[in-house]
């Protein structure tokens, strides 16, 4: 049995956002502030001060310590009171004065938190081919208005993009396409055989017009999407996502794309990163609008049919993560015939 744990590392935010000034961040419905401290490590503690519940995401950072706005009481990376500028030089703050801190790590210019109580033994993913050589890489950071079980079926779901994103992305063709899904050990793949790719604007732009295409839609427990495409010659692209979750109905989704297109890499980026964000904003119109929609009828109300090839175990695989039970079992195969 295969059981991840409800807690894991999440990307709270982009390195670069984390400068001079404490930022203020939602995870799981959890208010956190970072900073970086004396060493310059990024530390992450409950946003409110252990005096007077004061956000300390309005204070300062003074010399890697991170000062309340309010009274000016000043925290360590470990979330200890260590000045009370109120105290006298007699009167030191008392040493069991702190807030809660939770486990941070950089990589590949993200920010990610645990909260988790102990420090995970697993340092966090890596995104396929990010910065390797003879690859090109960008990141997008979109807000999505829905929960994460609908952002990674909306990723990993190829019939919405006939409609999303028509010419864009997809055109309806009612060619019928075989798909093999097949359960994994830490998820779900869908691989695709005699994909369309006619009347498409990224297709057309960014694939050869002749050959076979191999694509794959994996979803990864328990909140990462992987997209993969390749082409003879050793053309290829990888759109990496991993959610997190701000609350119920928001979601923070953190994208990679990494492409291999030889010498060409940097111009095809002019116009791909673009058209890549086009297309994911056209998703989150459609998932506020899905959302918006399950309030004003006070639930969701979902049916799945034979062409819902990955949405119905990914969410049996994020039960299975928050309750700690068993995941669907790996090895179980099936072949559906879809048309796109």
């Amino acid at each position: 049995m295969t059981v991840l744990p409800a807690d894991h590392w999440r990307i709270a935010c982009l390195s670069s956002e984390v400068r001079r000034s404490p930022r203020a961040i939602v995870i799981d419905r959890l208010p956190l502030v970072l900073f970086r401290d004396q060493h310059r490590k990024i530390a992450a503690l409950e946003d409110r001060c252990a005096h007077r519940n004061a956000p300390l995401s309005q204070g300062l950072v003074c010399a890697g310590r991170l000062q309340c706005p309010y009274h000016g009481w000043e925290y360590d990376g470990e979330g200890s009171v260590v000045n009370v500028p109120a105290l006298s030089a007699e009167n030191a703050c008392p040493q069991t004065l702190r807030i809660k801190r939770f486990h941070t790590r950089e990589s590949e210019g993200f920010v990610w938190v645990s909260l988790a109580p102990e420090n995970p033994h697993s340092p966090p993913p890596l995104f396929a081919n990010f910065g390797s050589n003879g690859w090109t890489s960008f990141v997008m950071k979109t807000r999505f208005r829905a929960t994460i079980d609908a952002c990674l079926e909306n990723f990993l779901d190829c019939p919405h993009a006939t409609f999303v994103h028509r010419y864009w992305f997809r055109a309806p063709t009612a060619k019928t396409v075989k798909a093999v899904v097949t359960n994994l050990d830490d998820g779900v793949v869908a691989e695709f055989f005699d994909e369309p790719r006619e009347k498409s604007a990224v297709w057309w732009l960014l694939s050869p017009k002749r050959g076979s295409m191999r694509h794959t839609d994996r979803f990864i427990a328990p909140s990462t999407s992987r997209v993969d495409y390749d082409f003879p010659g050793g053309l290829s692209y990888i759109i990496t996502s991993s959610c997190t979750e701000i609350d119920e109905n928001e979601t923070e989704v953190f994208t990679v794309i990494s492409f291999r297109y030889g010498r060409l890499g940097f111009l095809v980026r002019l116009f791909f990163e673009p058209l890549s964000r086009l297309i994911i904003r056209q998703d989150a119109r459609m998932l506020a609008a899905q959302s918006a929609n399950i309030r004003r009828f006070g639930k969701p109300q979902f049916n799945h049919t034979d062409a819902d090839l990955l949405g119905p175990t990914i969410s049996a695989w994020r039960r299975a993560c928050k309750l700690g039970s068993e995941p669907p079992p790996s090895g179980v195969q099936k072949t559906v015939e879809i048309r796109l």
